[in-house]
C-alpha cells in the first residue's frame, strides 16, 4: 500500500507539475492551450535522445531539453494564440491549440518511434532502492521547487508583477503602456520550460513516449479544476489527489478505469465547487 501511495504521489507531482504551466500560460491571455501536455512530452522525449542516442550528461542534456520545452512554447503563442486572439474574443484558441498539438504528437511519433522507450538514470542510484528510488523523488521534489520558484517569481520580480496586472486586467495593462503580446510570449516561453522540466524530472516514470502528452494534457487540466483556476497552491493539491485517486483505482479496480475516475472526479468538483478547492468565485457584470 505504501508503493501505491508513493506511485501516486509521483504521477500526481506531474500532473501539477501540468497544472502549473497551464496557469503560466493563463495568466497572460486567458487561454487554456490543449499543448500544455505536450511540452513535458518533449522534455522527456529530446531528454532521453540527448542522454541515450547523443551520449550528453543529465546536466547539459537538462538545460537542452527546457530550451525546447521554451520554444515550443513561445511557438505556441506565434502559431495558435497569437493571431487568434487578435481576430476573435471566442474560444476558437481551442482548435488551434488542438491542432498544434496533433501536429507535434505525430510529428515525434515519426521521428522517435511510436514505442514507450526507457529514459536514463539521472542520479547514480542502484535499481533496488525501491521506494527511495529517484524516478519517484525527482517529480515530486522538482514540482515543489517549481511551485516555490512561480510564487518568488510573482512576489519579487518585476515581469511576475506584470503577469498578475495582466491576469487582473489585460486591457488596463495596456493602457498603461505594459506590452502585452511580448509578456505573452514570454510566459508561454517560460511555460514550455516548466512543462519540459516536468517531463525530464518524471522520464524514468513515463519513459520517453510520444503519446503521453495527451494524458498529461487531460490530466493537468483535471488537477488544475479540482485545485482551482490560477491557484499554485491548488494545482498542487489537485494533482496530488488526482495522482493518489488514480493510483489507489488502478490498484483496486485495475488501470482501465483510470480516466473515468478521472473525469467523474472532475464533474463532481464541478457541480459542488465550480471555482476549484482553492480558486475564487467570479462575479460576471450583467
Amino acid at each position: 500500500m505504501l508503493g501505491v501511495l508513493v506511485t501516486g504521489l509521483a504521477i500526481g507531482a506531474l500532473y501539477a507539475a501540468t497544472a502549473l504551466a497551464y496557469n503560466v500560460m493563463y495568466s497572460t491571455s486567458k487561454v487554456l492551450s490543449v499543448t500544455t501536455g505536450h511540452l513535458a512530452m518533449l522534455g522527456g522525449v529530446f531528454g532521453a535522445w540527448f542522454v541515450t542516442e547523443l551520449g550528453w550528461h543529465p546536466v547539459p542534456a537538462l538545460f537542452a531539453s527546457l530550451a525546447v520545452g521554451a520554444f515550443a512554447g513561445w511557438l505556441t503563442d506565434v502559431i495558435a494564440i497569437r493571431r487568434v486572439l487578435a481576430r476573435s474574443d471566442e474560444h476558437l484558441w481551442l482548435l488551434s491549440t488542438l491542432a498544434l498539438a496533433t501536429i507535434v504528437q505525430q510529428g515525434v511519433a515519426l521521428w522517435w518511434g511510436t514505442e514507450p522507450k526507457p529514459f536514463p538514470r539521472l542520479l547514480p542510484q542502484d535499481f533496488t532502492a525501491g521506494l527511495a528510488d529517484q524516478k519517484y523523488w525527482l517529480p515530486i521534489g522538482t514540482t515543489i521547487v517549481m511551485a516555490a520558484a512561480l510564487e518568488l517569481f510573482y512576489r519579487r520580480t518585476l515581469y511576475g508583477k506584470l503577469f498578475v496586472a495582466m491576469s487582473e486586467d489585460a486591457f488596463a495593462a495596456r493602457a498603461r503602456g505594459v506590452e502585452t503580446d511580448r509578456l505573452r510570449a514570454i510566459s508561454y516561453g517560460i511555460a514550455g520550460a516548466l512543462g519540459a522540466l516536468a517531463g525530464f524530472a518524471a522520464g524514468q516514470l513515463t519513459f520517453a513516449f510520444f503519446a503521453v502528452g495527451l494524458t498529461l494534457t487531460l490530466n493537468g487540466f483535471i488537477a488544475l479544476a479540482v485545485g482551482g483556476l490560477g491557484s499554485n497552491v491548488g494545482a498542487l493539491v489537485g494533482g496530488a489527489a488526482l495522482g493518489l485517486l488514480n493510483a489507489f483505482s488502478a490498484n483496486l479496480i485495475g488501470g482501465e478505469y483510470q480516466n473515468t475516475v478521472s473525469v467523474g472526479l472532475l464533474m463532481l468538483v464541478l457541480l459542488l465547487k465550480p471555482e476549484g478547492l482553492f480558486g475564487s468565485r467570479r462575479v460576471r457584470p450583467v
